[in-house]
């Protein structure tokens, strides 16, 4: 099986609760738009995928692109098979959405008033030790970097 990016670019209806679409970002390659206005605190979509053991998801974590969301210690869900477009949502140091893992399903909630039009983004929280991935997010609070540096106390 060849993995790479996801050939079908498309949003899977079944998980979706807002009408969103997929284009090209400024962010990076392809991202997901709202279509419609979606408010605060709402689910807007299902992050889907293969659901994979961490030993596999460590042998697919090759390459430029990867879609893998880890859903626990044990479990990771590789958005590039099965995935329902949520695996296109770029990060963004002031996302727009939030993740909420419940019940063994991510969702990604809504944190404030989503335009028509407007990027739908999330925080990665990728952790220093994954490595140094360069942020171009382009909000005012960019850390620059898409992992989390914690402050000591």
């Amino acid at each position: 099986m060849a993995l790479g990016p996801v050939e079908v670019r498309r949003i899977d209806p079944r998980f979706a609760c807002f009408k969103i679409s997929i284009r090209r970002s400024g962010i990076h390659g392809h991202g997901v738009y709202a279509e419609e206005r979606i408010p605060p605190n709402r689910k807007v979509i299902e992050y889907t995928g293969e659901r994979i053991n961490r030993r596999e998801a460590k042998r697919r974590d090759v390459g430029a692109l990867t879609y893998l969301f880890a859903l626990d210690q044990r479990w990771t869900l590789d958005g590039a098979v099965g995935g329902s477009g949520a695996e296109l949502i770029n990060h963004c140091c002031e996302p727009n959405l939030i993740t909420r893992v419940m019940k063994g399903h991510i969702l990604y909630m809504s944190v404030r008033e989503i335009r028509p039009a407007e990027e739908l983004t999330v925080d990665y929280n990728f952790a220093i030790s994954s490595g140094r991935d360069v942020c171009r997010c382009g909000s005012p609070k960019c850390r620059g970097l898409m992992q989390v540096t914690r402050k000591r106390r």
